[in-house]
């Protein structure tokens, strides 16, 4: 068994999860990119409270003038995002190009979040976010390469065995 092909053919059912977690994610981060600061602050129930405890400590930490938390915001929801991606696309393309094409997506998706931005009341098209979701898509896209690899390898040996 070559590590590098895809999976034997999955079930259309995990098929479909696979797929469905990428479609939510993305919403997510459409849902997000839709909120500005105040509407994080207050709106948004246990998410609220999450942010408003890390611009407490951020504020503490590193003043005023500096914003780390939308920064980490947006690389781990691509951080996600390329893991989901790369999942999806390794049941359809060989693991190596499926995390290549889960990275291009992840950043191309990325591209079109800065864009809608623009029309967010109090946000604005940073290309440093876009700059953050690629690395974090990147860095999920390679997570899910070696997570893929070694069930791969762990499968295969038991196989054998």
């Amino acid at each position: 068994m070559d590590i590098n092909k895809p999976s034997k053919k999955p079930s259309t059912i995990f098929l479909v999860f696979s797929w469905a977690f990428v479609v939510g994610w993305a919403c997510f981060i459409f849902f997000m990119s839709s909120n500005t600061d105040t509407g994080l602050d207050k709106d948004l129930g246990m998410l609220s409270a999450v942010f408003q405890n890390l611009k407490e400590i951020q504020l503490q930490v590193f003043g005023p003038d500096v914003d780390l938390v939308s920064s980490i915001g947006h690389f781990c929801e691509y951080l996600v995002l390329g893991m989901l991606l790369a999942n999806a696309f390794h049941y359809h393309v060989p693991l190596g190009r499926a995390c290549l094409v889960a990275l291009a997506c992840a950043s191309a998706y990325g591209v079109t979040d800065e864009f809608h931005q623009l029309f967010v009341p109090g946000r604005m098209c940073d290309p440093m976010d876009w700059l953050v979701d690629t690395v974090g898509a990147g860095l999920g896209s390679g997570l899910a390469y070696l997570v893929i690899k070694v069930r791969r390898c762990t499968f295969r040996k038991e196989e054998t065995a």
